[in-house]
């Protein structure tokens, strides 16, 4: 899997972390798109909009594309989501440059 772009749905990436063999998909957390259960993310990414102090948690397909997100008041509680949602995905995260 490629490293994402600088930009996310138009949102600064923050850092990113690939949903590989070493991370458990937990079930914690059931996402879903027009009525359907989405299977597990390849990619995670947190990203904030330019003027806001929120952040959001984007579920990302294997090419970096959004397919679903989660909004979270500080980065520690979206990486907290992630975790709880993906377990190991803590020592995966990777800073944007």
């Amino acid at each position: 899997m490629l490293q994402p772009s600088n930009r996310l749905n138009g949102a600064r990436l923050v850092c990113f972390a690939e949903v590989t063999g070493a991370v458990r998909p937990t079930g914690g957390t059931t996402h879903r798109k027009g009525g359907e259960a989405l299977g597990p993310a390849r990619g995670l990414a947190i990203c904030q909009y330019a003027g806001e102090r929120y952040f959001y948690l984007f579920y990302c397909d294997g090419e970096w594309a959004v397919v679903t997100d989660s909004f979270h008041l500080n980065l520690d509680g979206a990486k907290h989501q992630a975790e709880f949602e993906y377990e190991g995905i803590s020592k995966q995260w990777t800073q944007a440059a």
